[in-house]
C-alpha cells in the first residue's frame, strides 16, 4: 500500500512511496501528529540518485521489521533536499556540529516543534561496527522518551540555541578586495595538492569546480604558473580518469579514492554546469584542445539526456541501476573484446583503457573487485598516438567509432533513473555555461539552448505575484524560492548577455538582484539569508557564504553585482558589492580558503573586466 509520499512530485519522495514506513511529508500534518501522538520526529533527508539513499533503504525503511520499529517510535518525515535546500542546511549544520561530519541521507531526530536533539548520516539496521543501527536506536528513543521526554526536549533546546553559531560571520567594515587574501588562499590549496595524481587532499576527491577558476584567475593575473598548474593539471587528470564517462560524456559525482578512478556514478546537474565552466576557462588560458572537447562534450551530455522538450535541464541521473552501483557504466573484459571483435582494428583497447579479467572496479562496502571495469586512461592521447604511430587526429577518430558502438551497446542495458525535475537554481547554473560556451567556442546551438531555457524559466517559475519558485515537475511549480534561485539565474541572464548582446537579459538580471536583496538581506548584519523573511519559521534562518559542492548565494552575488556595475554603470551594485563584502569580510580574511567563489569576485573586482 502508498504512504503519503505518493501524492509528491519529487522523484526521491515517490521512490519511497510504498515503503512500509509511515512517512508523511515535511509539513503541518506531519508535525500536528507528534504533538497528538506525543511521538518525536525521524527526518530523512536525501536525493534521488544518492547511492547509500538507496543502501538505506532497501536496508531499512523496506524492511517490515525495521518499517514497524520506526513508526512505533516516531512520527517519520522523508524530505528531497533538491527540493527543500533550506531544510537540509538547517539539519546539516546540526549534524555537522554534533558529528563532526555530514552526508546523504542525513537522519535527524526532532521535537514537534522542529527542534533537533539528534543527528547522523547513513545508518545499518542493526549496529555494527560501531555504528548504531536504526533498530536500537529505535529502541533506546522509544524508552528515553517514554520515561524522560522533558529531558529530551531541554537538550533540543539546548541544541537549537547553539545552532545560531554555525551561520555567524565576523563582518568588517574596512573589508575590501585585496590580492594578498586571495594570494592566503592560493598558498592554502597548494599545501592540499596532490603532486602524484593532482587534485586536493587524499579521498574522496571532489571536483570543487570554482576553485579550479580561482587558481585560473588569479594564475593569469598575478602571472603564477604554479597556480594555472595545479588546475590544469587536475582538469587534465579527471578528464583522462574514471570520474569521466568516456563512452556517453559527463561527470559522475566524486572519486572515493585518492587516484580519480573509482567514483560515486550520479551525474549531477551542478556539476556538470560549473566543470563546463572550468574547462572553458581554462581552454581560454592555456588553448589547449583538450579542455575545449571536454568543456563540449559536457554540452553534448546535457543537450542529449538532461534537457526537456520545453528547455528546462533535468536535475540527475542515478549511481545505481538495477540495484547495483555503476552496473550501467561498467564493463567486463569478455564483453569489451566481444564488441572489439565485431568492430575490426588492431588497436590495443583494452590496455589504453585499462581493462583486466578481474575487474578494475572495486565494490565500495567490501572492498571486493568484481570483474567489471571502469574505462579510465592513465596516460595522455598524445602518447598514446606516439606510442602506436599514429596522429593524435587518427586515433581519436577510431575511438570515436568504437565509442559510438560501446553507446549503443550499452543503450540497451536498465537505465539509472533520471531525476527529471528542474530547479530554477541549478538550470542558471547550466544557462551560464551553455552561453559561455556559446562565447568562448563560438557555437550557436549552445546559445539556442541557453535561450530557451531561460525563456523556460521566467515564464514557468514564477508565481502569480512574480516571485520565484524553485521546482518545476509534471506541469507543476512549487515551493519558495531561495536566494540560490536568484542569484543563479542571474548569473546565467548575465552570462546570456555576454554572448548575444541582447540587454533584455542584463535587465531582467538586474530585477532578480535587486528581488533578491528586498527578499533575503540581512538589514542587521548585512548578507544573503538563504530564505526570505516570510518563509516558514525553522530553528535557524540559515545565511550561507561557505562554499560546498556548489557556491554559496552570497558569493554568486557578489560576482552578479560587481558584473552589473561594470555592464551598467549604475552604482548601487557598486554600493551593494560593499555592503557584501563587508557582512563576511573578517571571516573571509581570518580563513580565505573557505570561501573560494567570493575570492572569485575579488579577483573580478580587482581585474576590472566586465
Amino acid at each position: 500500500m502508498a504512504n503519503r509520499l505518493i501524492d509528491e512530485k519529487s522523484p526521491y519522495l515517490l521512490q519511497h512511496a510504498h515503503n512500509p514506513v509511515n512517512w508523511y511529508p515535511w509539513g503541518p500534518a506531519a508535525f500536528a501528529e507528534a504533538r497528538r501522538v506525543d511521538k518525536p520526529i525521524f527526518l530523512s533527508v536525501g536525493y534521488a540518485t544518492c547511492h547509500w539513499c538507496h543502501v538505506m533503504e532497501r536496508e531499512s525503511f523496506e524492511d517490515a521489521e525495521a518499517a514497524a520499529a520506526l513508526n512505533e517510535a516516531f512520527v517519520c518525515i522523508k524530505v528531497d533536499r533538491e527540493e527543500r535546500p533550506d531544510i537540509d542546511a538547517v539539519y546539516m549544520a546540526v549534524c555537522q556540529m554534533v558529528t563532526g561530519g555530514g552526508g546523504w541521507p542525513l537522519t535527524i531526530l526532532m521535537t514537534a516543534d522542529k527542534k533537533p536533539f539528534f543527528a547522523g548520516t547513513y545508518l545499518p539496521k542493526s549496529s555494527r561496527l560501531g555504528r548504531l543501527g536504526v533498530m536500537e536506536l529505535c529502541a533506546k528513543i522509544d524508552a528515553l522518551w517514554s520515561r524522560d521526554g522533558q529531558k529530551v526536549r531541554e537538550s533540543a533546546d539546548a541544541l537549537a540555541e547553539s545552532l545560531a553559531d554555525a551561520f555567524q560571520f565576523e563582518p568588517d567594515p574596512s573589508a575590501q578586495p585585496a590580492l594578498a587574501v586571495v594570494e592566503k588562499a592560493v598558498a592554502d590549496i597548494a599545501r592540499r595538492y596532490d603532486d602524484t595524481f593532482a587534485g586536493f587532499d587524499g579521498a574522496p576527491k571532489f571536483p570543487m569546480a570554482h576553485r579550479l577558476n580561482l587558481l585560473l584567475g588569479f594564475g593569469a593575473r598575478a602571472k603564477d604558473p604554479k597556480a594555472t598548474a595545479m588546475a590544469t593539471r587536475t582538469l587534465e587528470a579527471m578528464r583522462l580518469s574514471g570520474l569521466w564517462d568516456h563512452v556517453g560524456f559527463g561527470f559522475h559525482r566524486y572519486a572515493t579514492d585518492r587516484q580519480w578512478l573509482l567514483p560515486h556514478f550520479e551525474k549531477m546537474l551542478y556539476d556538470q554546469a560549473l566543470l563546463a565552466l572550468a574547462y572553458l576557462e581554462a581552454f581560454a588560458v592555456t588553448g589547449t584542445p583538450l579542455f575545449a572537447q571536454t568543456a563540449r562534450e559536457i554540452c553534448a551530455y546535457v543537450l542529449r539526456d538532461m534537457t526537456d522538450p520545453q528547455g528546462g535541464f533535468y536535475t540527475a541521473e542515478d549511481a545505481d541501476s538495477e540495484g547495483e552501483e555503476g552496473k550501467y557504466y561498467l564493463w567486463s573484459l569478455a564483453e569489451f573484446e566481444a564488441l572489439l571483435k565485431k568492430s575490426g582494428g588492431d588497436l590495443p583497447w583494452t590496455r589504453i583503457f585499462n581493462l583486466a579479467a578481474e575487474g578494475n572496479f572495486v565494490e565500495e562496502a567490501t572492498r571486493h573487485k568484481t570483474g567489471k571495469n571502469i574505462l579510465h586512461l592513465t596516460r595522455p592521447w598524445s602518447e598514446w598516438a606516439q606510442e602506436l604511430k599514429r596522429s593524435p587526429e587518427v586515433l581519436a577518430r577510431e575511438w570515436g567509432r568504437l565509442r559510438e558502438q560501446l553507446f549503443k551497446t550499452r543503450a540497451r542495458r536498465v537505465p539509472p533513473l533520471k531525476d527529471d525535475k528542474i530547479l530554477t537554481d541549478w538550470n542558471g547554473l547550466m544557462i551560464a555555461a551553455l552561453a559561455e560556451g556559446a562565447r568562448v567556442l563560438d557555437e550557436k546551438q549552445y546559445l539556442a539552448a541557453a535561450r530557451k531555457a531561460a525563456f523556460f524559466i521566467l515564464e514557468s517559475m514564477p508565481d502569480q505575484e512574480g516571485r520565484l519558485r524553485h521546482r518545476f515537475r509534471d506541469g507543476q511549480t512549487a515551493i519558495s524560492a531561495t536566494a540560490n534561485d536568484y542569484a543563479f539565474l542571474a548569473m546565467g541572464l548575465i552570462a546570456l548577455f555576454r554572448a548575444d548582446g541582447d540587454r533584455r537579459w542584463l535587465e531582467r538580471a538586474g530585477r532578480l538582484q535587486a528581488e533578491m536583496t528586498r527578499l533575503f538581506w540581512d538589514p542587521a548584519r548585512g548578507g544573503y539569508f538563504l530564505t526570505a523573511a516570510d518563509h516558514e519559521p525553522l530553528p535557524m534562518r540559515p545565511k550561507e557564504i561557505y562554499d560546498g559542492a556548489i557556491p554559496s548565494a552570497n558569493a554568486v552575488a557578489l560576482n552578479n553585482l560587481i558584473s552589473l556595475e561594470r555592464l551598467t554603470g549604475e552604482a548601487r551594485w557598486r554600493d551593494q558589492a560593499r555592503l557584501l563584502i563587508q557582512a563576511f569580510g573578517g571571516s573571509v580574511r581570518r580563513q580565505p580558503s573557505a570561501y573560494i567563489h567570493t575570492l572569485n569576485g575579488y579577483l573580478l573586482s580587482l581585474d576590472g573586466n566586465a
